[in-house]
């Protein structure tokens, strides 16, 4: 999973990784896990969220190296002007208690730093009309919903909003075929499995770590992020899934520690009592 790499990164990575794996198309997964399709070992899908515009910059490796991506596109901000809020150099030091908040409290805490989803401003940040149509020979584009909310602060009626009008929208305008979706900032509940499945989705993907095999359930695909990292040797350890397994063992080792103290501490605070 990358978001915004860039491209001298990309270049090297994507020929690592097509010297290491089978890099497939995020459909040929979809196909092999409904049974239609075998899968090649070692498969890789590679895949970009948001749509930024600096995908763009990334069609000439693409191509060259004959690499299939899929990009998620946000069909609300795509081809505009519209900024992804959690770029807003106001409010990215507060993203994460952002994302804590309902829907229309985040909205309203946005709009009172002078942040508004549908403002156009300046500059654009995200992938136009004209280059998603160039790209689309090489690029699998696919929903990352409308605006990129915490669909799982959203009230019943945004979270559907969100999920099922980026899929018209992106089919609509763009003449894709949208079969799959990507939960922004990995956020969902089962409400949202149930939405995606009845707008006609195929599959949709998180951003929990790990492997996914063909008994996998394909709305809770699981993904490797790079965090658009440049240093090569971070890279290929989060490409084999090693970053996820270290973090979780020292997470487990942490938890162990906190443990020990707190029965340490119970003990002392028993022993005081008595």
């Amino acid at each position: 999973m990358y978001h915004d790499p860039d491209v001298q990164s990309v270049d090297e990575q994507f020929r690592y990784l097509r010297k290491h794996y089978n890099i497939i198309d995020l459909n040929d997964f979809i196909n092999s896990i409904e049974g239609d399709k075998l899968l090649p070992p070692k498969s890789l899908v590679i895949t970009f969220d948001d749509g930024h515009l600096g995908n763009y910059k990334l069609l000439p490796i693409v191509s060259q190296l004959q690499v299939p991506i899929t990009i998620f596109l946000c069909s609300g901000i795509v081809n505009t002007n519209r900024h992804y809020w959690f770029l807003d150099s106001e409010n990215s030091k507060n993203k994460d208690l952002l994302k804590s908040l309902p829907n229309k409290e985040r909205l309203r805490r946005l709009a009172d730093e002078g942040f508004d989803q549908e403002k156009e401003y300046a500059q654009r940040q995200s992938l136009s009309s004209k280059e998603i149509d160039q790209m689309a020979t090489w690029v699998n584009f696919q929903s990352h919903t409308v605006y990129h909310p915490c669909l799982d602060r959203c009230t019943h009626s945004e979270s559907t909003y969100e999920i099922t009008q980026s899929k018209v929208d992106l089919e609509q305008k763009y003449k894709l075929r949208i079969n799959a979706i990507a939960y922004p900032n990995g956020d969902y509940s089962q409400r949202e499995i149930e939405i995606v499945k009845g707008a006609g989705y195929r599959c949709a993907l998180t951003v929990a770590p790990g492997y996914n095999t063909l008994d996998s359930n394909p709305y809770t695909l699981r993904r490797l992020s790079t965090n658009d990292t440049a240093n090569q040797d971070e890279f290929v350890v989060r490409a084999a899934g090693l970053w996820g397994l270290i973090q979780s063992l020292r997470s487990s080792g942490t938890k162990k520690e906190e443990r020990k103290h707190e029965h340490r501490d119970n003990i002392r605070t028993a022993a005081a009592a008595g």
